[in-house]
């Protein structure tokens, strides 16, 4: 688990990054924004309700991509993409306003992904420990599972391989970076975000 000392450290390193991201970055962020408006028709900001620090539920922001409603179908969700939703999705620039979760608190730059309600509140034991970090916007699970999509379409039960494959290994990985977290590590896993 990580100290009091290493929790200031990492939420100081979030801040600070995100103070000298958002300046760079709202630009192409509000312009993503009023493009996935209109090609979907709706508010170009998506609020979700998913689980984080603690379990608590909290909304997380991302650039809409979907025509239809939320889905958890990874079939639908393809069916429902737009053409700029999918490259949004596919360079994972839909992720751009969580800058926002991360300056309130809610997020981390680096963490285990926050889930919808069903999944990381559903956690006993051990496995709970995964909850006593700040969930992040990227982290080694997220990495590892960066073409999650195109491997659930290979999939002939895509929420079964998810539900028994996919998510226990992402809760062994994340328990991992939780035991062995350091600063240096998190630098890394944003470097291999980008660059990689």
């Amino acid at each position: 688990m990580l100290t009091k000392k290493q929790r200031v450290l990492k939420r100081l390193f979030d801040l600070l990054l995100s103070i000298l991201l958002l300046p760079i970055i709202i630009i192409p962020m509000l312009v993503f924004l009023l493009i996935a408006s209109i090609s979907t028709a709706k508010n170009g900001l998506f609020v979700q309700a998913r689980i984080g620090y603690e379990g608590e539920t909290f909304n997380l922001y991302k650039i809409r991509s979907l025509k239809g409603k939320s889905h958890h179908d990874i079939v639908a969700i393809k069916n429902s993409e737009t053409a700029f939703g999918r490259w949004l999705r596919k360079t994972k620039l839909d992720e751009l306003p969580q800058i926002f979760n991360v300056l309130e608190g809610t997020m981390s730059w680096v963490g285990p992904r926050p889930d919808i309600p069903g999944y990381a509140d559903q956690l006993v034991g051990e496995d709970k420990m995964i909850l006593k970090v700040k969930p992040g916007i990227t982290g080694p699970a997220t990495l590892k599972y960066r073409n999650e999509d195109a491997l659930l379409l290979e999939q002939v039960d895509p929420l079964k391989y998810n539900d028994e494959v996919i998510w226990p290994d992402k809760v062994n990985i994340n328990k991992q970076y939780i035991t062995h977290w350091s600063l240096s590590k998190d630098i890394k896993y944003l470097f291999n975000s980008v660059f990689n």
